[in-house]
């Protein structure tokens, strides 16, 4: 996996509000590769869904506004690119799965013309030939009665089938990045799992880069082939799904997996992290997760820690991992895993 789809270098994305400048995302760096799943995980309001919106363009100016970095899409700094561009882009060679389909789907059309819309505005094809792909198409997403339901509005139909639909839009031009902001959130385990088998599917058919939002990691295990852990706007842990989740390097992480219910505990208290996610704010001093490490020492609240490079490509922002630190470095990995 050598073809890089999508890289963020350096991404800054703040809000200017009443309050003042806010930093959203706050110098994330990422790559997703050909026929990859990148899963980006980490708790509401820790940046993955406006790192997402970033890469579309469609964060909300004003308040929101790139301010810096990179965001190469095929060696094409999307930052700079123009409106026009980016039309051209969405939907075509950058598709998105929101989070919720019923706030993204216009309730005044039917299914039908939503698609046929999409399916025209990239491709030179009549209406009727657009109708037939449309058709195709939710037929390909598991859509029973696919003829009939392209001729209804999407208040006709259930959760579940309004996110098939746009997994067949996403699908509709053959996209080589796809960016699923928490696709299965609200929908019943059954549906869930018939999701994300629809976007394997199109991950390993059609080698479809896919960037998966989520805070299940669950179903980062199910699908994902490397995960990106967010915290307060950076990325604070990165490596294979089988690495992260067997052996977590940075505490945060560790406090994720950790919350999870353990199948083999009949009575179980479930573990939970103290503290929130600190709101964002510029001028920051120090680890944004200190306040909440049961292993944070004097140096994590006075200086912001690197992303340090560990083995087999992974990564972690953590001053436990610099080996400067010597006994106190020693003595917390002893404390972890024990």
């Amino acid at each position: 996996m050598s073809d890089v789809v999508l890289e963020l270098k350096d991404l800054h994305t703040h809000f200017f509000t009443d309050s003042g400048e806010v930093p959203a995302v706050d110098g994330v760096s990422l790559t997703v590769h050909k026929g990859e799943v990148v899963g980006v995980v980490g708790e509401s309001g820790c940046g993955k869904s406006v790192t997402s919106l970033s890469v579309m363009q469609l964060v909300p100016n004003p308040p929101g506004k790139i301010v810096d970095g990179e965001i190469n899409f095929k060696d094409e700094n999307l930052v700079h690119a123009s409106k026009k561009r980016m039309k051209e882009i969405r939907g075509n060679e950058i598709a998105m799965i929101f989070q919720e389909p019923m706030t993204s789907l216009d309730p005044l059309f039917t299914i039908g013309n939503q698609l046929i819309e999409g399916l025209r505005l990239h491709e030179k094809i009549s209406k009727k030939e657009a109708r037939n792909r449309s058709i195709e198409l939710l037929k390909l997403v598991g859509i029973p009665r696919a003829d009939q339901v392209v001729d209804e509005y999407p208040h006709q139909l259930s959760g579940g089938m309004r996110q098939r639909v746009m997994i067949a839009m996403s699908m509709a031009c053959n996209p080589e990045l796809l960016i699923a902001d928490e696709p299965t959130t609200a929908l019943d385990v059954t549906i869930q799992a018939q999701i994300l088998d629809l976007m394997r599917n199109l991950n390993k058919e059609k080698e479809t880069a896919i960037m998966l939002i989520t805070h299940d990691l669950g179903v980062v295990a199910e699908i994902c082939d490397r995960v990106v852990v967010m915290y307060a706007g950076k990325v604070i842990e990165e490596g294979t799904t089988r690495e992260i989740l067997k052996s977590p390097n940075h505490p945060y992480t560790k406090g994720l997996i950790r919350s999870l219910p353990n199948m083999k505990q009949k009575e179980q208290k479930l573990y939970s992290i103290p503290g929130t996610v600190p709101k964002p704010k510029m001028g920051r001093v120090g680890c944004r997760f200190a306040p909440r490490c049961e292993f944070a020492f004097e140096r994590c609240f006075q200086e912001d820690p690197e992303l340090f490079q560990l083995e087999n490509n992974r990564s972690s922002r953590c001053f436990l991992n610099d080996e400067t630190e010597g006994d106190v470095t020693k003595n917390a990995e002893t404390t972890i895993r024990n």
